[in-house]
């Protein structure tokens, strides 16, 4: 499975005396970094070299996006994360019945939108806002449920 990203789980950091660091985006190398993955497995795809790990790569960041985009930062319409599930679907398929992990031209397109997008939300989402959405995949993948909790309004 591809790597998920390397930010701490622990719920009750937004109350320590760290709690200022959760308001800011996340340091620009570890975005860079987190994002770099992420346009390498993009290409990859692209390219027809990729293999299941790009494609789960992909997966990982369609729902990321889709979590901060439902936060407020980022924009994505449900289309857009429907058809990119019906596109990284079929690089499954085909890449486990024939071996060949491709994204088609119209996939490659949709999923740089999205790669975009993530790149975006990674240097201006607050880091809360990213371990939320991480803690939800994680919840996601594990098959329990991964909706965001209600917010207490002051």
């Amino acid at each position: 499975m591809a790597q998920p990203i390397p930010l701490s789980r622990n719920t009750g950091a937004a109350r320590s005396p760290h709690a200022k660091a959760m308001l800011l985006p996340i340091a620009r190398p570890i975005a860079d970094d987190l994002a770099l993955r992420v346009h390498l497995a993009l290409d990859a795809l692209r390219r027809g070299v990729g293999g299941v790990t790009d494609a789960q790569t992909l997966t990982q960041i369609m729902l990321l996006t889709g979590f901060l985009a439902e936060s407020g930062f980022g924009s994505v319409t449900g289309e857009q994360l429907a058809t990119a599930e019906r596109a990284v679907s079929a690089v499954f398929d085909i890449g486990r019945e024939t071996g060949e992990w491709k994204l088609d031209d119209a996939g490659f397109a949709l999923f740089a939108t999205i790669a975009t997008n993530y790149d975006q939300q990674l240097h201006r989402a607050p880091l809360w806002a990213i371990t939320d959405a991480s803690e939800r995949l994680d919840r996601f993948t594990a098959g329990v449920a991964y909706q965001a909790p209600m917010r207490k309004r002051a």
